[in-house]
């Protein structure tokens, strides 16, 4: 009996709302993560008499600014997504990346979406297919996770029985 692998089909892909909303919670967690880190960086640094850190701060180019929020991006989705295969708008929205074959991306393929993420105009990649570059590049794909959970345990459970009649 031939062993067949189980493979992510779109009717399991995360709908584009779900993708969107995604982003726009995962954006606005990253803003006041961001907020945050500015805020207690800004109270240590004048608890510690250090004013010139403080008016750096304040004086951030467009550049830097992008580079900061950069960092906070691939530590915020990097850490999720590794740990976890979700970040916190994932888990709202009840979706989940996994690999080609529904197993749990590794930590090199994370880096890789991740990093895929700082792509200019990625946002707009998802206007095709429902797959944006992050996706495409890092071969991964994010789905409905309970629906996807149903049809890999009934492919699974369908496998069993082929097995267990030979």
């Amino acid at each position: 009996m031939e062993h067949r692998t189980f493979r992510v089909t779109t009717d399991v892909w995360a709908t584009q709302g779900q993708r969107f909303i995604n982003y726009i919670i995962d954006w606005v967690i990253q803003f006041a993560l961001l907020f945050c880190l500015t805020i207690v960086a800004t109270i240590l640094a004048s608890a510690m008499g250090s004013n010139g850190f403080i008016e750096r701060i304040a004086e951030l180019n467009t550049i830097e600014e992008y580079l900061l929020g950069a960092v906070v991006a691939l530590v915020y989705y990097s850490l999720f997504e590794m740990l976890l295969s979700r970040t916190i708008a994932k888990y709202i929205t009840k979706t989940v990346v996994v690999m080609r074959d529904g197993s749990k991306p590794d930590s090199g393929t994370i880096m890789k979406r991740t990093l895929c993420r700082l792509i200019p105009f990625n946002a707009l990649s998802f206007l095709g297919d429902g797959r944006g570059w992050h996706d495409t590049l890092s071969d991964t794909y994010v789905v409905q996770k309970e629906l996807f959970e149903e049809k890999q345990r009934l492919f699974y459970s369908f496998e069993e029985i082929g097995q267990a009649e030979s």
